[in-house]
């Protein structure tokens, strides 16, 4: 059964640990664009991620110890290799689905990957799939 009606992705939302140090990551590691906080409560920061997709992050107590690297956020750069630089100058090690540091993913489809953890331990891959 199919519904009359559209659907498409609003937004993604992350539980953090520590707001402040989130926000510095996704706005200086991952180089996203902070939007409007619609809350204005000092636990909410919003990034523009694409197409009209925002990431949420939300800082709230009793965080997950464990993190599955096959449930993640991923990102697609232009320029992956400057973008690798970037997580190298900020001290962020990269790997691929294995776990190699330093080494990037090859799909079968020819699209490179990287996978790294935020802050929260939280998965990310990013691939040059622009």
């Amino acid at each position: 059964m199919s519904l009359n009606t559209q659907i498409k992705v609003n937004h993604i939302a992350v539980h953090v640990s520590e707001l402040r140090h989130s926000m510095d990551f996704y706005q200086h590691v991952i180089g996203l664009r902070e939007i409007e906080e619609p809350f204005k409560d000092g636990l909410h920061a919003w990034y523009e991620i694409g197409d009209g997709v925002s990431l949420h992050l939300i800082e709230a107590p009793s965080m997950p110890r464990e993190k599955s690297k096959v449930n993640h956020l991923c990102f697609s750069v232009s320029d992956l290799e400057a973008f690798m630089q970037n997580l190298k100058k900020h001290g962020v090690p990269f790997g691929n689905w294995e776990g190699a540091i330093g080494t990037v993913n090859l799909r079968g489809d020819g699209i490179r990957q990287i996978f790294f953890q935020d802050l929260d331990g939280y998965w990310l891959e990013v691939n040059d799939d622009f």
